[in-house]
């Protein structure tokens, strides 16, 4: 796909696309974005145009964008059929690991005219995220299970997630379903697997470490039994956008409570 000029009219599918425009200056020209898009501040007075239950089509119509950006297994492919259907430029991003995530952001810098910045910014991450993996390298690498949720099944990062990944560059040691694309694990590998920290990214919602001891079957687990169940805030771990490094620098606390990090600058909103 060919973009012949800077857009003037964006819309995001994703909080993390919205994260990312923002940080490379170009919150300006979003006119369309996500219920769920909460950072920075400035999105809560643009139009929402997709919900968790997809595209709102007459209202994407209505913002008439330029270019829409989407993330894959956010914006459905029945979505993505229908948005290019309608003549809309759409860039779709897709990171699985880490350097991926630094990938889809000088991405969208090049379909936005901002590519310097983006690689900039690509950059400086890039960096920042080896001195915080290299802080944590020389300890034990414990077995780590990452709960998305457990109120009805219980949910972990895929082993092809890009969170998988930022758990083992957080020097852990991820605990998954085993299976690409799946998110869901029996209690019965969880067991078997014997996690030796439990990182609670659902202590956003109200999980506590003593919820978690308290579940029937969960006690027989070295992280339960060693009172090793951390909250971290989820967002920034599983957002793939310019504050995951916040969110390898929050799992590393987690996983090595005590170890010294580098100090990270804020992303420029």
């Amino acid at each position: 796909m060919t973009i012949p000029h800077a857009p003037a009219r964006i819309v995001s599918l994703a909080p993390s696309v919205t994260e990312t425009l923002f940080a490379l200056g170009e919150g300006g020209r979003v006119v369309g974005v996500t219920s769920s898009d909460d950072y920075p501040a400035a999105v809560k007075s643009i139009p929402q145009v997709a919900t968790y239950n997809g595209v709102e089509m007459e209202k994407l119509v209505a913002a008439q964008p330029d270019l829409v950006i989407g993330f894959k297994g956010i914006t459905s492919t029945t979505d993505v059929a229908h948005i290019r259907s309608l003549g809309f430029p759409l860039v779709m991003l897709d990171a699985t690991t880490l350097p991926a995530v630094f990938a889809d952001i000088v991405l969208v810098g090049d379909a936005t005219g901002e590519a310097g910045i983006a690689q900039s910014l690509a950059n400086r991450l890039s960096s920042e995220a080896a001195a915080v993996t290299a802080a944590v390298s020389h300890d034990p690498r414990p077995r780590v299970f990452y709960e998305l949720d457990a109120t009805k099944s219980i949910y972990t990062p895929a082993p092809d997630d890009f969170t998988t990944d930022l758990i083992r560059r957080a020097d852990g040691d991820p605990i998954t379903s085993g299976v690409p694309g799946v998110y869901s694990i029996s209690l019965e590998r969880l067991v078997a697997a014997d996690p030796q920290v439990i990182v609670l990214g659902d202590a956003n919602y109200g999980t506590t470490a003593t919820m978690v001891a308290a579940r029937p079957g969960w006690s027989v687990m070295t992280a339960v039994r060693d009172h090793a169940i951390r909250p971290v805030d989820d967002t920034i771990v599983t957002r793939p956008g310019p504050r995951i490094v916040q969110g390898l620098e929050a799992l590393a606390r987690a996983i090595h409570p005590g170890v010294a990090l580098p100090s990270l600058p804020p992303v420029t909103e």
